[in-house]
């Protein structure tokens, strides 16, 4: 049974039969506008045509609203993934122009501020062994400390990964990280970027672009070796 059926089960009225009665009369909609605005319907006066009234091009206008609002979302996230993709992008070519492991850590905070507007940028690696000049020192296991067990990167904000930022770590409210192995055999580090806005970034968030970005980071510093 639809809706109108149930509607007239529990009223009583026969459907078939009002339509029939407003066919062979139709001035009782005609001479009464109450009715016809609270059926949404308002009468022209020119030709007897009944169109659409107040709260129907409400309902009309409200759904062009949320359209038009949908797709503009939809423009600024396609603007704001190609912006971003864009400046990763020149990132990378400073990034690959790096002279030397010092020259790479300057580059990577550079970038950080200057291609992302973010607080700092930073590359850290696991001791006990030297570490390159300008890369924040992590005792053996600081990586798990920092990012958890296992895990390949973090989003968000976490306590145990301040210490990283040095001089800015009273301004960091979120941070960016992803794991890093170097060499053969492999050292494990951290690339690290630090945002002052709590919603920089967020768990919600995927690490892509700071994962490749980890990746090219890899690469370069293997070109030179750490002197022991």
């Amino acid at each position: 049974m639809d809706a109108i059926g149930a509607a007239a089960e529990a009223t009583g009225f026969d459907p078939e039969k009002v339509r029939s009665f407003l066919s062979r009369n139709p001035h009782v909609l005609h001479q009464d506008p109450e009715l016809l605005g609270e059926l949404g319907l308002r009468m022209v006066t020119q030709g007897n045509v009944v169109e659409f009234g107040p709260a129907a091009l409400a309902r009309v206008h409200e759904a062009h609203r949320r359209e038009k609002h949908a797709r503009q979302s939809l423009e600024a996230t396609a603007q704001a993934n190609f912006a971003a993709q864009a400046q990763t992008h020149g990132a990378v070519v400073d990034l690959l122009d790096s002279r030397n492991h010092a020259d790479l850590a300057r580059r990577v905070d550079e970038l950080a501020r200057v291609r992302f507007g973010l607080t700092a940028g930073v590359v850290a690696l696991e001791g006990p062994e030297r570490t390159p000049a300008g890369w924040y020192t992590l005792p053996e296991g600081g990586v798990d400390q920092v990012i958890g067990h296992q895990r390949v990167g973090l989003m968000g904000f976490q306590p145990t990964a301040i210490g990283l930022f040095g001089q800015h770590a009273a301004q960091i409210a979120s941070m960016a990280m992803v794991r890093l192995a170097i060499w053969d055999p492999a050292r494990i580090g951290i690339l690290a970027f630090g945002s002052d806005d709590p919603e920089g970034f967020t768990p919600d968030m995927g690490n892509e672009l700071v994962a490749f970005l980890a990746r090219v980071v890899e690469r370069t510093a293997e070109r030179w070796p750490v002197m022991p």
